[in-house]
């Protein structure tokens, strides 16, 4: 499912576009093949009578209920959960119903760290965290190839890099600096300053 383009800029161009690792929707997938399981067996099992009626009824409703809290809303969070990278800036969105996204540029980001965990790395999977300036570190939980998504990271923070090399040239002086250059100037005498005489004062 392609990400939708009117959060992009005219410019902008989407370079990685990924959801969770599939493995988060194997949970799910079994919740539901279990619970489906369950009520075909309750249907078969209990004896076609008005208590046997309301017991499928009971099972159904418990059945119901597990399949759409821990089965179908778990997979529909997942397909709604999208990890962007443009040559711009990273997207985070989420939300089945309220949705949430988080967009860091490029320019902020500091550091990034891929950590995986023996089974991350059996299902080339992984975390990756990263930091900005000024920021609360972004945690992206179950990312796909997450060193082949680490490697890219880092080239698009470089090529924007090379793209804006004046970004940092245009930052105004701290005011430690503006501090130090006062007190150098401060004994020296101004050009508009008329010179001490030098002979004797004046008699009155």
């Amino acid at each position: 499912m392609a990400f939708p383009d009117d959060v992009l800029t005219d410019e902008e161009e989407v370079v990685l576009h990924l959801h969770p690792h599939a493995r988060t929707a194997v949970w799910p997938v079994l919740v539901l093949a279990a619970t489906l399981a369950v009520m075909i067996m309750v249907w078969v099992m209990l004896p076609p009578t008005t208590g046997g009626l309301i017991g499928v009824c009971v099972v159904g409703g418990a059945a119901l209920f597990v399949a759409v809290t821990r089965g179908l809303w778990p997979l529909l969070v997942w397909r709604t959960t999208h990890y962007v990278f443009t040559d711009e800036r990273i997207l985070l969105q989420d939300g089945v119903v309220a949705r949430e996204r988080r967009d860091l540029p490029l320019n902020r980001v500091n550091d990034h760290v891929a950590h995986q965990s023996l089974l991350d790395r059996l299902l080339r999977c992984g975390t990756l965290t990263v930091d900005s300036i000024g920021e609360r570190s972004v945690v992206l939980a179950s990312v796909p190839r997450v060193q082949q998504v680490q490697t890219t990271l880092y080239e698009l923070i470089e090529t924007d890099r090379e793209l804006r090399p004046d970004d940092d040239d245009d930052e105004p002086a701290p005011p430690e600096a503006e501090v130090t250059l006062r007190q150098r100037g401060a004994g020296r005498r101004g050009p508009w300053r008329a010179p001490r005489p030098s002979g004797p004062p004046p008699r009155r």
